[in-house]
Order: C-alpha cells, then sequence, then structure tokens
C-alpha cells in the first residue's frame, strides 16, 4: 500500500484503529460515489518523491474534485486537463520571478522527481464536493507525513501556503527546517500571493541547506 521508502517510517499508522476505520469509510464511499483520485493514486506523491530525497514539502489541502483532476499530487493535474486557476497564479508568480514561460499543462511530476513532495492534507474527496472527506483521519495520517519529513537529520524547506497550511507549523522544528510561509495561490487571496517571491526563497533556503535547487520549469506536452 504504502511505497518502499515510507513504509519504515509510516508503516505503523496503517495498523492504528484511525486508518482502519478511514480504510473503511473511504471503501465504502466509493462504492457509493465517485472518488477522485483513484485508488491506485491515492500515495502517488509518495511514490513519486521518496522519503530520503525530500528537499521542499508542499502542503496543499483536498483533492481536486472534478472529473480527471486529481491524481494524488497536490496542485497537479494529468497532462490534457485544464489548469486549474490556483496553478494558473503559481505559473503567472513563476512566469514574473524567472521569467520562466507558462507551461501548456499542470503537471507537476518533474518537480516531484526533483525531491518536492506535493502532499494533501486530505487524501481523497467525493466528486463535486470539496472537502467531502475531511475530518474522517487523513489529516492524521499526512501530520505523520509531515512529522516524518521533520524528524529527518536532513533539512527540508516547508512551503505553508494559506491559513489551513499555516495550522501544521507546530509540527515542524523551524531550528532545523526552513519554512516558507505566505498567502494561498487561489483567486481569492492572489493578490497577495503574486509578487511574494516564494520560488526564489524556496530556492535560497535550498541552497542554504547544501541542497540543489529546483529547476522550477516545466516543459510543454502538445508541442
Amino acid at each position: 500500500m504504502l511505497p518502499a521508502s515510507w513504509q519504515a517510517v509510516l508503516g505503523e499508522e496503517l495498523e492504528k484503529p484511525y486508518f482502519q476505520e478511514l480504510t473503511e469509510f473511504v471503501e465504502k464511499e466509493r462504492v457509493e460515489h465517485k472518488v477522485f483520485p483513484p485508488r491506485e493514486e491515492v500515495f502517488a506523491a509518495l511514490e513519486a518523491t521518496p522519503y530520503d530525497r525530500v528537499k521542499v514539502l508542499v502542503l496543499g489541502q483536498d483533492p481536486y474534485h472534478g472529473e480527471g483532476q486529481a491524481h494524488g499530487m497536490c496542485f497537479s493535474v494529468r497532462p490534457g486537463v485544464r489548469t486549474p486557476p490556483s496553478l494558473r497564479n503559481v505559473f503567472k508568480e513563476m512566469n514574473a520571478e524567472f521569467g520562466y514561460p507558462v507551461p501548456d499543462n499542470g503537471y507537476l511530476m518533474p518537480w516531484a522527481r526533483q525531491g518536492v513532495l506535493l502532499l494533501n492534507a486530505v487524501l481523497t474527496v467525493r466528486e463535486g464536493e470539496a472537502n467531502s472527506h475531511k475530518g474522517k483521519g487523513w489529516e492524521k495520517f499526512t501530520d505523520a507525513v509531515i512529522r516524518a519529513v521533520a524528524d529527518r537529520p536532513d533539512p527540508a524547506v516547508f512551503v505553508l501556503w494559506g491559513n489551513y497550511a499555516k495550522k501544521k507549523l507546530p509540527l515542524i522544528d523551524t531550528e532545523r527546517h526552513a519554512v516558507i510561509q505566505g498567502a494561498h495561490p487561489s483567486p481569492l487571496s492572489a493578490k497577495l500571493f503574486l509578487g511574494s517571491r516564494p520560488f526564489t526563497r524556496i530556492n535560497e533556503a535550498i541552497a542554504a541547506q547544501g541542497h540543489e535547487p529546483v529547476d522550477w520549469r516545466l516543459p510543454d506536452l502538445n508541442a
């Protein structure tokens, strides 16, 4: 169920009563409703970014709840799926910071392969109903993911956009790790997000920790 690199640090979570109840809830939901992402992609973020390779942890809240959007990595959508508004603002800010062209897709796998863990706090959602799986147990599990990264001797950069993500700050040892906080790129708070230069700040923090900065450019896939 869990990718091998995460099994040692998270395996015990799967044995706890809350996770058993969570699993039963999600399976019941899948019988009665359409649930995203597909079962095999629930842990896609952990599969794409092994535990010992996490340089940056970006925390999202809830998977996209439209058909074909969510594939287990926060903010990301599969190739061919229209780029959602929050991600469009992310690309707009990257263009302003680095001059990178806005890509024709929202597939963030190139970031994940460089050590950017794209973690949602809640890992499943009912179609068309945002936050429908909130408070069912996923938060306990993803808090354990955050703690596992925070407990490593190797430092990382935690990116907390928006008030929901900022509530996770107590889980992080800010003496050892860098934390980049700011407004969420949602259209509701875009005025505060745009111009905040988060990607420059993230890369400066990564470099200060002795790691290779992330190349945030994304290739066009429809060229």
